[in-house]
């Protein structure tokens, strides 16, 4: 069965404030789905109706196919959810932790052993399975929530910004987690604000602020999308060059829009059209012979159209 998740028509108003707005949005399919959006856009609140920790003032939330609502059990039996930064009692082990999981999961137990191995390869944590949490940084323990997430191999997984207030190493921890579930059949469901982690490990975004969604595609639709028919790159020299350079030979490549030096080895180009238009700049690029190292698309594309979506509300 094709993972799905659908969310229909839900509101929720706490008071006078509404955090969640009419929103509609169905995901199908095995990939990695950013919900982005600033702080307070509702992204969590969402969340929390999806995985029926709150319910919806009105409409209604389906995974695979059952209603959240109606029959939560169901529903949420092949979903596993990391909401916020749940604790787990210190003076347990990893396996100890998860033993548990296993058990309130209804994990056969003669699969649990496995299972637990398992996610704890998945988040790369075996060597620990038997310290007490207690002792555990920030990320090691965020690594152990997701396993329990895991534990009973489900087929949808939603996440609550997992790499939110984690150093840069545990950030990047967590990101290649993701990464890695990527290959693993299932539909990750993952909220963030941080615009560099979705472009790094989701293969499509929806974007929510003031809890009223405002698109949702693949990085490269949206991109595309709205911003106006132009397209940039990042590129990296082997050596600086000078302005001039830049603005004669570069500048002038047909259709380039502009240059931005990053820094004395990289550049970031705008340029019109597709991936067409992206090849034919690569070649004439490198046969200028500037010492071309890299091309890459730019991160700061998916940002342009993040910030102008989210202004237009302001």
């Amino acid at each position: 069965m094709t993972p799905s998740l659908e969310v229909r028509g839900v509101t929720k108003v706490f008071g006078r404030y509404t955090a969640v707005d009419s929103l509609n949005l169905k995901l199908e399919g095995t990939k990695c789905v950013g919900f982005l959006g600033p702080n307070g856009a509702g992204k969590t609140t969402t969340l929390k109706v999806v995985t029926d920790m709150i319910f919806p003032t009105q409409g209604e939330c389906f995974l695979n196919g059952v209603s959240v609502q109606l029959d939560r059990k169901r529903a949420l039996g092949d979903t596993g959810t990391l909401i916020e930064s749940p604790e787990i009692y210190p003076a347990l082990t990893p396996n100890e932790a998860l033993e548990m999981v296993a058990n309130l999961r209804g994990v056969p137990l003669a699969e649990r052993k496995e299972r637990i191995r398992a996610v704890l390869a998945d988040v790369k944590m075996e060597e620990w399975a038997n310290e007490k949490v207690g002792r555990f940084s920030k990320g090691m323990k965020q690594r152990i929530n997701i396993a329990a997430a895991l534990v009973h191999d489900p087929t949808i997984l939603v996440l609550d910004e997992p790499s939110t207030g984690l150093d840069p190493r545990g950030m990047a921890e967590v990101r290649a987690i993701v990464r890695d579930l990527k290959k693993s059949q299932r539909l990750i469901f993952m909220s963030s604000h941080i615009l560099s982690e979705v472009v790094d490990v989701c293969d499509e975004v929806a974007l929510i602020d003031r809890g009223k969604l405002l698109f949702y595609d693949t990085l490269d639709n949206v991109v595309s999308r709205f911003a106006d028919g132009h397209a940039s790159v990042d590129v990296v020299l082997a050596r600086p060059i000078s302005p001039e350079v830049i603005a004669q030979r570069i500048a002038t490549l047909p259709g380039v829009v502009s240059v931005a030096p990053l820094d004395p080895k990289r550049l970031r180009l705008r340029f019109y059209g597709g991936l067409e238009a992206q090849e034919k700049l690569v070649e004439a690029l490198v046969g200028l012979h500037l010492g071309v190292v890299s091309v890459s698309e730019s991160q700061s594309a998916l940002e342009e159209v993040y910030l102008s979506q989210i202004s237009r509300g302001d």
